[in-house]
């Protein structure tokens, strides 16, 4: 694989407060997603991410009926 990070936090909004958010930490998983870039997801498997080499996200449902939300952020860890 390419010299990806293998970790990367992502941040959503939480509600309609600005000071609110969310943060999960996915990690890379050997998978590639449709555009061809590395997929990560978090410890369960249900926050599954497409990212690529220039931090671009595309958020992959993991399951039926999953409303995906788009992070605000996306910084890589390791």
């Amino acid at each position: 694989m390419d010299q990806q990070p293998t970790a990367y936090e992502l941040t959503f909004p939480q509600g309609e407060q600005e000071a609110a958010a969310d943060t999960v930490v996915v990690r890379r998983t050997e998978a590639a997603g449709p555009g061809g870039s590395a997929v990560y997801e978090d410890d369960s498997g249900i926050i599954r991410a497409e990212i690529s080499d220039k931090g671009e996200v595309r958020m992959l449902a993991s399951g039926g009926r999953q409303a995906l939300r788009r992070p605000t952020s996306a910084r890589p860890l390791e």
